[in-house]
């Protein structure tokens, strides 16, 4: 196993380990980087569980190899919270009770980031198109889409 140096930001930190190219994204964060928060579900890109924020683009980590992300930007959910104190997105999904059992949970939290960056006040349509790819067993889906709408409406309101 031939590692090289694979420099990135991670969570707005510059970061720079030696990891073999062909490991997968998702390995990379839990194993190299303590993002635990990133979750393995299908290994296959069809769950969601692993999603992350890649350049401004929701990805399924388990899908990209560590070597393809060289000079990239990642965001993960820990880069959600600042100084252990929650993102008022992370608020929202507790306030709408979108948690559940929470294994979905990091994953439908960067689709819905991914998504804001991009539009800050997205449609009910919107927000149901950025989380399509992320399977969650326990909500039905709704409180999520609340949370996300909770979470708009709140930004709107100058929270």
């Amino acid at each position: 196993m031939c590692k090289i140096k694979i420099k990135f930001i991670l969570n707005g930190k510059d970061v720079e380990v030696f990891a073999d190219p062909s490991k997968r994204l998702l390995d990379l964060l839990r194993d190299e980087c303590e993002c635990k928060s990133v979750k393995e579900g299908c290994s296959e890109g069809e769950c969601g569980a692993c999603t992350v924020i890649r350049n401004g683009e929701a990805v399924t980590s388990c899908c990209v190899l560590a070597g393809q992300v060289q000079g990239d930007d990642i965001m993960t959910t820990e880069g959600l919270s600042n100084n252990g104190v929650l993102d008022d997105l992370q608020n929202a999904f507790i306030e709408s009770g979108a948690v559940q059992c929470g294994f979905c949970t990091p994953g439908m939290l960067m689709s819905a980031k991914a998504l804001l960056m991009k539009n800050p006040t997205p449609s009910t349509d919107d927000i149901r198109r950025a989380i399509s790819g992320n399977l969650c067993r326990c909500t039905g889906y709704t409180k999520i889409i609340d949370a996300v709408d909770m979470y708009v409406k709140g930004q709107k309101g100058g929270k």
